[in-house]
């Protein structure tokens, strides 16, 4: 695990995304000290994640806009239809390339972009899924000095993701769902 001082969360899902994620992000405090970004696989269209999150937590959700800021205390969901990256000056850059996996969101180009900016104060999650999609991210969180953490396989919905995510990166930790949140309370209190 990085001892730099943690800066971001990126976390990535698929299949069985809502559930997993209802298990770590209520326990996120409004004042949570760092910004979350997730990229869930979802099909083009209104998604309503962020609306749905929201009534379960404290912290702030959102959809973000093209080149905006980002700030701590807040969950950003990649919009669907679009990758969500980080740029370096740490604004979110919205983009329509091509989908990576089949995927547009991918978890592949935020993982990469946001460990090119945050470097060892980076945070990667893969959780439930059924592709690949984030090994390769988490591969890059880990050489820039982050720390990756995996939802167990061995109870995920669908564990393709998080098992592609140890064998890209086998330095990734893997956790249940409820360790994972104590995991992400804590980069709040080290």
């Amino acid at each position: 695990m990085s001892g730099a001082t943690p800066q971001a969360v990126v976390i990535g899902a698929s299949a069985g995304a809502v559930q997993a994620l209802s298990t770590i992000l209520p326990r996120l405090p409004i004042d949570y000290p760092v910004p979350v970004l997730i990229v869930v696989h979802v099909p083009e269209g209104p998604s309503g994640l962020h609306t749905l999150f929201a009534s379960k937590g404290a912290i702030a959700f959102r959809e973000p806009e093209d080149k905006e800021p980002i700030v701590p205390a807040t969950v950003y969901l990649a919009p669907p239809g679009y990758h969500m990256l980080v740029e370096l000056n740490r604004n979110i850059a919205l983009s329509t390339d091509e989908p990576v996996l089949f995927s547009r969101p991918s978890i592949d180009v935020l993982f990469e972009s946001a460990a090119d900016s945050y470097g060892p104060g980076l945070t990667g999650i893969i959780l439930t899924g059924a592709n690949e999609d984030g090994a390769r991210g988490a591969a890059a969180i880990h050489r820039a000095g982050g720390t990756v953490l995996v939802e167990d396989p061995a109870t995920a919905y669908a564990p393709a993701m998080p098992t592609a995510a140890r064998a890209y990166c086998p330095a990734a930790k893997s956790m249940s769902l409820d360790a994972i949140a104590d995991h992400l309370l804590n980069l709040g209190t080290s």
